[in-house]
């Protein structure tokens, strides 16, 4: 059995990727499937879409590569994080579509439970904001919208999961009802200290524990699958959140060592160790994983545009034709010529969580070129990434030695060395850019004895580039600086 599967189910499409016992990929296969906006600020899934689409990427993965069930070990599943469902446990029908974590549809309920003096309650208990982004409030609105459906979970008759519980519970034929630990931090539900779900915290979002799924570590055997032929009897022994799995899949398992991704957005991990580090600078308090009694934690930060910018850059301006144009027009000019683009389209996230600011653009002149706002744009990735480690590295007293990266952006050589002058550590690519697929594989290998131990993981783990800091530090200084002004100049923009 030489090789291990991963199911990765994300926002926009769900992959399946076989790896080998080098860690290598041996096969992929991916599948889109539609995204739902019924009203604003509200995004939906059809919760058969990510099952359907899971099952099909698992056994196109497997005849790409030519193999069978016998030739694999376990599975290792891997899912976009707070996205919330709810279905009958004796037909497994969904009740409502997903909720997914991008949902905006109980932010007056988060105002509200603020008013009443709960958000120091959930920092302190779960380490997370009080916020529409995660899953407690979307349960909650479900149970309150849903005819019956408190009433009915209170019985026992339904079942409440993320996106990782109802694939679970999908692959094992409504035999395992469970989620592991760093997608269950992810709530508002989980006391971090307890490793389990909080009477409080339900009591005050009214959430009968009946609802909730088992609580189980990151690597185990979790069930068996029974749902696909082609796979029966073959362990689901690994599942993590996304971000998660990155950082395991980066082989980041000492105190002090961080991943950034950088896509759509940029989610940026710091391992912390065996205790909670609760944050003084807005960041999120998060499971790492948990792997037999030992849980481990990690500090969170989002930068909600990340690569995003270049997207509106070629869709919005119409400035550039393809992302890929974008490092070549920007190294058409040696630096930013004074302008910066801070890209709060949605508000600012971490280390400063305003929602009211908004998008600019500072510092132009008459001789400000195409160039230099390609230039900005993608120093603002790389800014924005640098305020939150600052805000990470104060909260843990740990000073960053190197940051790995993954993610579709970190192609761009010009964008990670930017990135490396600012942050003033290495900047390391890896080999192996699968990062989240590959913490999936990871963990349900370790659980099987596919691997034996995460310092023979660890050994695996093998850089692409290495971008070292080369241009001097008063300049990188002085140009963030200037960045720290333009973030200024774009909050409270909004009533």
């Amino acid at each position: 059995m030489p090789y291990v599967l991963a199911l990765d189910q994300g926002t926009t499409s769900s992959r399946a990727l076989v790896f080998d016992r080098r860690g290598r990929p041996r096969s992929v296969a991916q599948q889109e499937f539609s995204q739902h906006y019924p009203r604003p600020g509200w995004v939906e899934h059809n919760p058969h879409d990510l099952w359907d689409s899971i099952r099909r990427v698992a056994l196109g993965a497997l005849a790409e590569a030519n193999l069978t069930r016998r030739d694999l070990a376990a599975i290792g599943l891997t899912n976009q994080r707070e996205t919330t469902l709810l279905w009958e446990r004796r037909t497994g029908r969904p009740l409502h579509p997903a909720i997914v974590w991008q949902d905006r549809r109980t932010a007056d309920s988060c105002r509200k439970l603020k008013a009443e003096g709960l958000e120091p309650v959930i920092r302190r208990k779960t380490g997370l904001l009080l916020d529409p982004y995660f899953s407690g409030t979307k349960l909650a609105w479900l149970l309150d919208h849903l005819p019956g459906a408190r009433r009915r979970a209170a019985r026992g008759e339904l079942a409440f999961g993320t996106v990782d519980t109802w694939l679970l519970w999908q692959l094992t034929g409504g035999r395992a009802h469970a989620t592991d630990a760093s997608n269950a931090s992810r709530t508002l539900l989980l006391n971090l200290r307890t490793g389990d779900w909080d009477d409080e915290l339900l009591g005050a979002l009214r959430i009968p524990r009946e609802v909730l799924p088992q609580v189980r570590a990151s690597s185990e055997v979790l069930g068996e699958v029974t749902a696909l032929p082609a796979l029966r009897g073959l362990p689901i022994a690994g599942m993590a959140g996304d971000q998660q799995a990155a950082l395991f899949g980066q082989a980041c398992f000492r105190p002090g060592m961080a991943k950034n991704t950088y896509g759509t957005g940029c989610f940026l991990l710091l391992h912390t160790g065996e205790k909670p580090v609760a944050s003084k600078n807005n960041l999120l308090t998060t499971i790492a994983w948990r792997i037999g009694p030992k849980t481990e934690f990690a500090l969170e930060g989002s930068v909600f545009i990340g690569g995003a910018v270049v997207q509106w850059l070629r869709d919005g301006l119409g400035l550039i034709a393809r992302s890929a144009d974008i490092e070549p027009l920007a190294s058409r000019v040696p630096d930013n010529g004074g302008v910066y683009l801070v890209p709060a389209f949605a508000g600012l996230g971490a280390p400063h969580w305003d929602a009211t600011a908004r998008g600019a653009i500072v510092g132009l002149t008459r001789g400000s070129s195409a160039a230099h706002l390609a230039r900005a744009a993608l120093e603002s990735i790389a800014y924005q990434s640098t305020d939150l480690l600052g805000a990470m590295e104060a909260d843990a007293r740990i000073r960053l030695r190197e940051l790995r990266v993954d993610g579709g952006a970190t192609v761009n050589n010009g964008l990670m060395q930017f990135q490396a002058d600012l942050l003033r550590v290495p900047v390391v690519r890896p080999h192996t850019t699968e990062t989240t697929a590959l913490g999936a594989a990871y963990l349900a290998g370790l659980a099987v004895g596919f691997w034996k131990t995460r310092e023979e993981i660890a050994a695996l783990w093998q850089a692409d580039r290495t971008f070292r800091p080369i241009a001097p530090a008063a300049a990188m200084r002085r140009q963030h600086a200037g960045w720290q002004r333009a973030v200024e100049r774009t909050k409270d923009w909004c009533p």
